[in-house]
């Protein structure tokens, strides 16, 4: 039993001497490749610092010529196996950074240089290209000069025909510049009148939607109204800067037994005329194109032999007072009569004065039946109408 703990002692000891043996061998061959490495390193860098020289021998060409045969093969990776690496690698960075790289997200911020400031004037204008050009003819300015000739300017598309229609005849014809703006100044002065003007184009026919009314006074420019008139309703142009009299007229003031006040007199046409009673408003009414008015009111009962203040006031386009009438009158004794009469003017129509005097212009007919008139859309300037006013049209 002793005699076999020496042979396994003996046995442990040999195999750690290989062990031993072996590392040293492994050593010494790792050892032996740096060296070899190192050397063909050397060797290579010393290819590329300066070349072989050249042998006379015959024996030495052909060992050489012999010698790089046999390494074509394997040899030439071996010994430029660095500089192909490095052109490697520069071909392989350039192709990335020509097509590869994505330079979407890259901001170039470029510095040029600043110039000395150029000072230009400003340019209020606009456009020509964003001028809006209206799809039918309309009016910017229709105005009356004071030796009363008028100045109509307007706009439509660029560069078409256009004609300025007076009293439903064509006055002028014109075109439009490039902008599409057309400006009608006749030379001659318009007689003292009414006038409605409109536009129409011409290819295609277009027929302007708003229309003008002026009037044209007598006393000159200053009593002179131009009105646009609009599917919306109007709009003063030009007011009156001064009025005279006959501007504003009331003509008569018929009182009936039903409690209601109806008021006529004559004013500038078009304008819009109130009437106040005792300082109380009672209503409105406007002006005919003939400068004519009518105005029909429930006053209630007036105290006969009392007195009372009428006032009519004429108003222009911002409802500003430009004239003023005031009438006191005592009110007299009504005559029971259930008949009163009405002297027919001119752009008078039995409608409205049904409405003034009957409250409701449907009623028309009672006038007509009255006056034995036949057509009732047919009734002369000066014609006395007889107008019912008893207790069966209260």
């Amino acid at each position: 039993m002793f005699k076999n703990n020496k042979s396994n002692i003996g046995k442990t000891k040999r195999s750690t001497d290989d062990l031993i043996d072996s590392a040293v061998a492994q050593q010494n061959a790792w050892l032996e490749n740096r060296r070899t490495f190192a050397r063909r390193f050397l060797k290579t860098l010393n290819i590329f610092a300066r070349p072989s020289p050249k042998k006379d021998s015959d024996t030495v060409v052909s060992t050489v010529v012999s010698d790089s045969k046999n390494k074509k093969r394997g040899g030439v990776l071996r010994a430029y196996w660095f500089p192909l690496l490095c052109a490697l690698f520069a071909v392989c960075v350039l192709i990335w950074g020509l097509f590869i790289r994505d330079n979407s997200g890259v901001t170039v911020i470029m510095t040029p240089s600043v110039p000395e400031p150029i000072v230009q004037p400003v340019n209020d204008t606009v456009p020509d290209a964003v001028v809006e050009q209206p799809t039918v003819p309309m009016f910017d300015i229709v105005r009356i000069e004071p030796r009363g000739t008028i100045v109509v300017a307007g706009r439509w598309m660029a560069d078409k025909n256009i004609s300025v229609v007076i009293n439903g005849e064509i006055a002028s014809t014109g075109r439009t510049d490039a902008n599409g703006e057309f400006v009608y100044a006749p030379r001659n002065p318009l007689d003292p009148g009414n006038y409605t003007i409109s536009l129409i184009g011409i290819d295609p026919e277009t027929k302007s939607e708003d229309s003008v009314f002026v009037y044209i006074s007598d006393f000159g420019y200053k009593n002179s109204v131009s009105l646009l008139m609009t599917p919306d309703g109007s709009t003063l142009l030009q007011t009156p800067t001064m009025l005279v009299d006959g501007d504003l007229s009331v003509s008569k003031i018929d009182y009936l037994d039903t409690g209601r006040i109806v008021v006529t007199g004559d004013a500038l046409p078009r304008m819009r005329v109130s009437v106040s009673l005792d300082g109380k408003y009672v209503g409105f009414a406007r002006v005919s194109d003939y400068r004519h008015f009518g105005l029909g009111a429930d006053v209630g009962e007036l105290t006969p032999g009392a007195e009372y203040e009428l006032t009519v006031r004429l108003h222009d386009g911002d409802g500003r007072t430009i004239s003023q009438i005031t009438r006191q009158f005592i009110m007299p004794e009504m005559t029971g009569d259930d008949d009163t009469y009405y002297t027919v003017r001119r752009g008078d129509c039995l409608w409205v004065i049904a409405r003034n005097f009957l409250r409701r212009g449907v009623l028309f007919s009672i006038i007509a039946e009255r006056n034995n008139i036949e057509n009732p859309d047919l009734i002369f300037p000066e014609q006395n109408l007889k107008i019912p006013t008893g207790g069966e049209n209260k």
